[in-house]
């Protein structure tokens, strides 16, 4: 059975995210303190949580070491766990045999993971985690997509020039806003929910007809398309992932989100199809019929936008029309954001690492799924098929780095 062992105490480093507008740190100090206490020693680059509000005085009454500088910080480090991409000169920064654990994108960006695997980096993405019922406690996707969900509809109620809930006073009845929530994936359900706590009349839309119930039972009203059923087969891959759909469903779902955006207030668009551009749901047609003060909330902003005239990480005035592209709605509520993505990592870990050593399984699904690069080549199926190479197969024998014990029998092998 293939394994990578690491024999030394492990090391995890983590840095201070250098992209424009990220506010998250990797790990909590309270996160830190349960790895310390699990044998593990954590460096912390200064000021890594300080725009989370994660202290260095706290990491270091957790049992973390505070490191000056990137570099030192990298030069020291087994294993870096970050929020996001690093940069090329973090790249350079980063030993050979170091093991990269962040959310890397690299369907997105696949010229990463071939820069990772020429500097000899292990990288695991954390959106590369399969989504099956026991990796569920690491799913990043689920979590922040839960942070991203409920900001989207405050910034909806903030923008939009009237209530969200009805109300009867003394000076009238205020009836209350419409919306229309696109995709009831988690950010999806999470806008629906939050939408009607806060009093809206919310419709939703989704291309799998099985969220259905789940949209009803947070008290939205599902926009249904009718399918025949090859499309209700076709719908939702192995993942639970909605997929690129046939142009004659596309224009019969254009139709009727036509007929429902003319009276909403506000919509917030939520769908993506992974290592595709987002799919167009909103067009500028759509966009102009829509009443002069609404505001639109493009989740997919980053991946091209489900609007017509979106522009990322700004807000733009289309037709009297509010259209809002922020690329990292997680960055904004960062605190929780940070709590809820260092869990997420903690999971991971103690999936991978047994008696303090880190063991890269690539029998075990989770390992294989959110394995990008590992011993300089690539070694994931999508990534590769984005970068048009063919993917390098899983390690069959210990790397340099291993030790030469034997691998466990597999009755032995580590429950995550």
């Amino acid at each position: 059975m293939p394994f990578a062992k690491r024999t030394a105490l492990m090391k995890i480093a983590v840095p201070r995210e250098t992209a424009e507008g990220e506010t998250r740190v990797a790990l909590t100090p309270q996160i830190a303190g349960q790895l310390v206490a699990d044998g593990m020693e954590v460096l912390v680059q200064a000021g890594a949580g300080e725009a989370s509000s994660n202290l260095d005085d706290a990491y270091k009454e957790a049992g973390a070491t505070i490191v000056p500088d990137a570099a030192a910080l990298y030069g020291q480090a087994d294993v870096v766990l970050r929020v996001g991409r690093p940069s090329d000169e973090e790249i350079e920064m980063l030993k050979e045999g170091t093991v990269l654990i962040g959310t890397l994108g690299t369907l997105a960006k696949p010229e990463l993971a071939q820069k990772l695997a020429k500097r000899g980096v292990t990288a695991i993405s954390m959106d590369a985690i399969p989504r099956i019922t026991r990796a569920q406690s690491m799913d990043t996707l689920s979590s922040q997509a839960t942070v991203g969900g409920y900001k989207a509809v405050l910034m909806a109620a903030e923008r939009l020039p009237k209530f969200f809930p009805l109300l009867t006073t003394a000076a009238g009845t205020i009836r209350p806003a419409k919306g229309i929530v696109m995709g009831a994936g988690v950010a999806g359900l999470m806008a629906i929910g939050t939408a009607k706590r806060l009093g809206a009349v919310v419709e939703a839309t989704d291309v799998r007809p099985v969220v259905k119930e789940q949209v009803q039972s947070l008290g939205g009203t599902f926009i249904e398309v009718e399918m025949t059923e090859e499309e209700k087969a076709k719908a939702e891959t192995a993942g639970g992932y909605a997929t690129e759909m046939s142009d004659d469903y596309k224009r019969r779902q254009a139709e009727l989100i036509a007929e429902r955006v003319k009276e909403a207030d506000f919509v917030i668009t939520t769908a993506l199809i992974p290592g595709r551009p987002a799919p167009k749901l909103v067009t500028d047609e759509m966009v102009k019929s829509m009443k002069p003060g609404s505001v639109i909330i493009d989740m997919a902003a980053e991946m091209g936008g489900n609007v017509e005239g979106t522009e990322p990480n700004k807000e733009v005035v289309k037709h009297d029309v509010l259209i809002v592209g922020y690329t990292n709605l997680p960055a904004t509520m960062p605190g929780s954001a940070t709590q809820m993505y260092a869990k997420n990592l903690q999971t991971l870990i103690k999936h991978l690492v047994s008696d303090g050593k880190l063991e890269l399984d690539f029998d075990d699904e989770i390992t294989k799924g959110a394995t990008i690069t590992h011993g300089g080549k690539v070694v994931h199926e999508a990534t590769a098929k984005a970068l048009g190479i063919e993917v390098a197969p899983p390690p069959q024998r210990p790397t340099e780095q291993s030790d030469t014990s034997a691998a466990p029998a597999a009755s032995e092998k580590k429950d995550s």
